[in-house]
């Protein structure tokens, strides 16, 4: 049936879908760990030192049985999260590859083994989106040299392989880079601050759909909470207000 009305933006994190990605042992999973009400799907060892509800995934089944479950609606979990994503992405691979009785997905030919492990990927990933529960995606980070017209330069991406990497950052609507900030200390030493960073730039994949996040801030779930909801907050007085208001006072907008 076709729609009768837009659709609103969406104002919780329960609502939304999240990349968080950056180096080992940093703090991913802990601040994951805080999300409402959150169901980590366990790819791989690493939550022994966090009071979680983990469901231990070995293999592409254990997943697609978990998200079935989970789609039932026969629990209280809000967030969902699959930590990490590259592991899902290799039991994927290795569910097709059995499906179709080869050892690796160039077997096939052409590209296909490549294209039935994404399509396999993508539709599992999508229906845990359009499910009314948070979703949040970890991965690890590496460096990439990349080609541009100017030359070459390093980026920091997700460790997916290409093909995957562009299917996740294409669905989600946060892409949270986690990072260590330098400052100098008042004693001239460097400081370090574990932060996420939110916005795009030539150095590392990251982006913020909503719009409500500031550049940079403290990998901590509380201080990213605080901020998200005031922001949306702020919006919607902010939205209120202008429709109030009679259309001959409004100013016009700023589209620099």
């Amino acid at each position: 049936m076709l729609p009768k009305s837009k659709t609103k933006p969406k104002v919780s994190l329960n609502d939304l879908t999240a990349l968080v990605y950056g180096p080992s042992k940093i703090g991913k999973s802990t601040w994951c760990s805080h999300a409402e009400n959150a169901l980590f799907l366990a790819t791989e060892p690493g939550l022994n030192a966090l009071e979680v509800f983990e469901a231990p995934i070995t293999c592409w089944d254990d997943l697609l049985q978990a998200c079935a479950e989970i789609a039932e609606g026969k629990h209280d979990f809000k967030t969902i999260v699959i930590d990490t994503v590259d592991n899902a992405y290799r039991m994927c691979a290795d569910y097709v590859c059995k499906k179709f009785k080869i050892e690796h997905e160039s077997d096939l030919g052409y590209g296909k083994g490549y294209a039935l492990i994404n399509n396999e990927f993508q539709r599992v990933l999508n229906k845990l989106a359009f499910l009314p529960y948070g979703l949040i995606l970890i991965s690890h980070s590496h460096e990439r040299d990349i080609e541009t017209r100017t030359g070459k330069h390093t980026r920091i991406v997700p460790t997916l392989p290409d093909k995957a990497r562009k299917l996740v950052t294409g669905l989600v609507d946060l892409i949270l880079f986690c990072d260590l900030d330098m400052k100098t200390g008042d004693d001239g030493k460097p400081m370090y601050q574990r932060v996420m960073r939110t916005k795009p730039s030539p150095n590392y994949d990251a982006g913020d759909r909503t719009g409500r996040l500031p550049e940079m801030i403290p990998l901590d779930f509380p201080t990213f909470l605080k901020a998200f909801n005031q922001t949306a907050s702020g919006s919607a007085v902010s939205a209120a207000r202008t429709k109030s208001e009679p259309a001959t006072t409004a100013k016009p907008q700023n589209k620099e």
